[in-house]
């Protein structure tokens, strides 16, 4: 594929054919604000805070959906670009709540970071407001008030699981975001993945789960592996005062990206469950006891090694689990095989 050259606020960059503006600029480490786009999905420039200034076109195009041409001049921080976008923040605001103090997506929501950035501190368009109903039923809480209309969440429901459970209703102020004949995600086709409120740039979509738990400057944020399955996707846990409180999907999932499934976004109550094992237990006079790791691996050891010299190798046999990784499904597949000496392995979701 051949390269463009072109040159962004001054600096000269080289980007394969194709490329987006948006894209040529984060490559040159140049920030674009965007609320619309995502990069795992369709570009629809519907929102248009990402408009660019390049000589030689009228009005300013957005660079999310421009492609890059040769000898292409951009300024991404000009006069007019700048308020241009804070005239979009100032029509966002206009039917937005300004709820920020308590609203849950404080430090973590696009439209307030631009509100900030270009100094947009009260409505300049006043006009009627939404007052949808709040929807509190369902894994993660639905704010129709607070949606921007940015597509996110329909272009990733269809797009990431394939469901296609949202899309737009409605036309102009009434356009809302809701499911087919508008009814309650349970009777939909939802599978609550939780995708939508992964992508939601606002507080129109958030985990109920997480609610009150902590400040997106008060937590921790770490990268793990789910365990659920033996797929390997990432995720981090948000960890408040050695606790996890959430999960959140990442773009430093090289498996699954911002996909999840239900139970990887939202099944981790387990953790700090009470009834959760967290010490080895042994029988002794009938009766469970805690016991040290060193006594339960020695007692392992001991009954694995007295039934095959008593009966052979073969009159052992290892289950394993989808819940494990692939990584550990290989080292109990390693451990039947090489040390108890035996083919008797298998795994629940061979069938």
């Amino acid at each position: 594929m051949s390269n463009v050259t072109l040159t962004i606020d001054g600096i000269v960059v080289q980007v394969p054919a194709g490329t987006t503006v948006l894209e040529a600029a984060q490559q040159a480490g140049i920030k674009i604000p965007t609320l619309c786009h995502a990069p795992e999905l369709t570009k629809p420039g519907s929102c248009r805070i990402c408009v660019v200034e390049i000589e030689g076109i009228r009005n300013l195009p957005i660079s999310c959906a421009t492609t890059v041409g040769e000898g292409m001049v951009v300024r991404t921080n000009s006069a007019d670009v700048v308020e241009a976008r804070k005239t979009i923040v100032e029509l966002l605001v206009a039917n937005h709540p300004l709820d920020c103090m308590t609203c849950e997506k404080t430090g973590d929501c696009t439209l307030q970071d631009l509100a900030y950035e270009y100094g947009v501190s009260e409505v300049s368009f006043p006009g009627e407001k939404h007052s949808y109903e709040l929807d509190n039923s369902n894994p993660f809480e639905r704010d129709m008030n607070k949606c921007i209309i940015c597509g996110k969440c329909v272009r990733g429901c269809a797009e990431i699981p394939g469901k296609n459970v949202y899309d737009f209703t409605h036309r102009g102020f009434h356009t809302k975001v809701t499911t087919a004949l508008d009814m309650p995600l349970e009777e939909s086709d939802c599978v609550f993945c939780g995708t939508c409120v992964a992508l939601c740039p606002v507080g129109a979509l958030t985990p109920k789960m997480t609610k009150g738990t902590g400040r997106p400057w008060e937590v921790e944020k770490v990268l793990t592996t789910c365990p659920y399955c033996g797929t390997g996707c990432n995720f981090q846990l948000v960890v408040k005062d050695g606790k996890v409180v959430g999960v959140e999907s990442t773009d430093k999932a090289l498996v699954n990206g911002k996909a999840l499934c239900v139970k990887g976004r939202f099944g981790y109550n387990f953790i700090h469950h009470p009834d959760r094992l967290t010490t080895p237990l042994v029988r002794k006079d009938g009766e469970l006891v805690p016991a040290s790791w060193e006594e339960a691996y020695s007692l392992v050891v001991s009954k694995l090694s007295s039934i095959k010299a008593d009966n052979g190798a073969d009159s052992i046999a290892g289950l394993s689990s989808a819940r494990c990784t692939n990584e550990e499904n290989y080292l109990m597949n390693k451990f039947m095989r090489g040390v108890i000496g035996t083919n008797n392995v298998d795994h629940c979701a061979r069938l």
